[in-house]
């Protein structure tokens, strides 16, 4: 299945600008003289009772002070929680993300009833300076079992194709770009430009700068059977591209996102998300405009079978 009811969600205790990240994360922009953590938190916390008001399964765990991880709220960089009972842990760029990697997480999501049979560490890379930031650097049509990856600095090619062949993914390789100042750069995550939901798939393909990379994407989401509702790049900006597909455990699929995203939206392409499930957003303003992420990269969604 394309989607899960249950997401693991890290509350924030010490939130704030990572200068490490934002070596390469264009998103990212501190916001000096402002309680970061306090208005973070309290983003956290109503996104999570949104997610529970519509039925689906919230697993929280409060991140630890000392090592101070100001990114943690983004747990779906270093896991995932696979259907086979495998739970992966990635090679993560900034050093200050690799303490995130935490064992008592996963326990807390056995003690919730699922079933693990074995941890996957590909952390080693990191080592030698090849990363692959998890569902931020891949994203997953569970379904088709492809993979797209944009290659960065937070996805190494050779490593993605590695991962793809043993998890039986078809890989799709592209590169993506975003305007920054006079430059294009390469874009951090490719979960920022695309969403592959079960019968659609919102992406900005203004962001792919080689005509045949892009036609071999828009040929391999076409032949999948998915919509294609493309977003422009001022959009993709605002988070239009950081969102997730969920159900709830009544099987009633939900598009997650931030307000941010939402308002940036034009009415046909809410239209067009609309014909196939219900939108939900929330304010995360404050954890967007520090941490460069958003929506998606705050939930790491559990397709662990249950025990």
């Amino acid at each position: 299945m394309q989607t899960t009811d249950t997401v693991l969600m890290i509350e924030p205790i010490a939130f704030g600008f990572n200068a490490e990240t934002a070596k390469n994360n264009y998103f990212q922009v501190e916001q000096k003289g402002f309680d970061t953590q306090f208005k973070a938190l309290s983003e956290f916390k109503a996104f999570v009772e949104k997610l529970r008001s519509k039925g689906i399964n919230v697993i929280t765990v409060k991140d630890t002070l000392d090592p101070h991880t100001p990114d943690s709220i983004f747990p779906n960089n270093w896991v995932s929680f696979h259907k086979d009972g495998k739970v992966v842990l990635y090679p993560m760029f900034a050093s200050n993300r690799r303490v995130e990697r935490r064992d008592d997480i996963i326990e807390t999501i056995k003690e919730q009833g699922f079933e693990v049979a074995e941890i996957d560490d590909w952390s080693f890379p990191e080592t030698q300076g090849h990363f692959l930031e998890g569902t931020g650097s891949m994203i997953f049509d569970h379904d088709n079992k492809i993979a797209y990856g944009s290659v960065s600095l937070r996805l190494d090619e050779n490593l993605f194709r590695e991962f793809c062949e043993k998890y039986g993914f078809t890989p799709v390789v592209f590169h993506s770009f975003q305007t920054v100042g006079e430059e294009r750069l390469p874009i951090y995550h490719t979960n920022v430009m695309m969403c592959v939901a079960d019968k659609f798939v919102v992406i900005c393909l203004d962001c792919i700068d080689d005509e045949l990379e892009r036609s071999k994407v828009i040929e391999t989401i076409k032949n999948s059977g998915k919509e294609i509702i493309e977003i422009s790049e001022e959009q993709m900006q605002q988070f239009a591209g950081n969102m997730l597909q969920v159900n709830n455990k009544d099987g009633q699929k939900f598009l997650v996102m931030s307000e941010t995203a939402y308002k940036s939206l034009h009415q046909d392409q809410v239209s067009a998300i609309e014909k196939y499930c219900e939108i939900i957003y929330s304010d995360l303003n404050t954890i967007e405009v520090n941490g460069g992420g958003s929506a998606r990269c705050m939930l790491a969604e559990v397709f662990l079978p249950k025990k």
